[in-house]
């Protein structure tokens, strides 16, 4: 369970540190762009960089964000129950999202392989849409291992 478990963290965390180097592309560019405007030479294909790069950061940011339990967690419900149901209540929901987030990878992985071969591409730059795609949906799937992840913990009693 530990190697499972450090692994998933270092892969969430490799995922994260892609998000945050496209973070800080969109601020440099976003930056430059804004300066080069001013003297009438914009950065050309500056709106789908952004939209390409904002699209991964949500993406890939979504594995660490839930190992690190940074988000919004409504449990006040969860909290009244009694201990033993807490852990029912707790690995019913982890099941529930990971349903959810292997529809979406699916979904995401077919929608790539569309984008793929009908060679759709950006309208300025000419960039292919598929690969931000398919790096949304393998966010995905590693999120499902840190949900799997997250049920072992409660099941062992490790889940704070």
């Amino acid at each position: 369970m530990e190697a499972y478990l450090k692994g998933i963290k270092g892969i969430s965390g490799f995922m994260n540190a892609v998000a945050a180097i496209c973070l800080t592309f969109i601020m440099l560019l976003t930056t430059l762009d804004v300066i080069l405007r001013t003297l009438k030479t914009p950065i050309v294909g500056t709106y789908e960089l952004v939209g390409f790069m904002g699209g991964l950061i949500i993406g890939l940011a979504i594995p660490m964000t839930s190992w690190a339990r940074a988000h919004i967690y409504v449990d006040f419900v969860i909290q009244k129950l009694p201990p033993g149901n807490q852990k029912v209540a707790n690995i019913f929901t982890r099941l529930v999202v990971i349903a959810f987030f292997i529809i979406a990878s699916v979904n995401l992985f077919k929608h790539g392989f569309y984008l793929y071969s009908t060679r759709e591409v950006s309208p300025t730059l000419q960039l292919p849409f598929y690969p931000v795609i398919f790096g949304i949906g393998l966010a995905c799937v590693v999120e499902c291992l840190v949900l799997i992840g997250d049920i072992m913990k409660i099941a062992g009693g490790k889940y704070e």
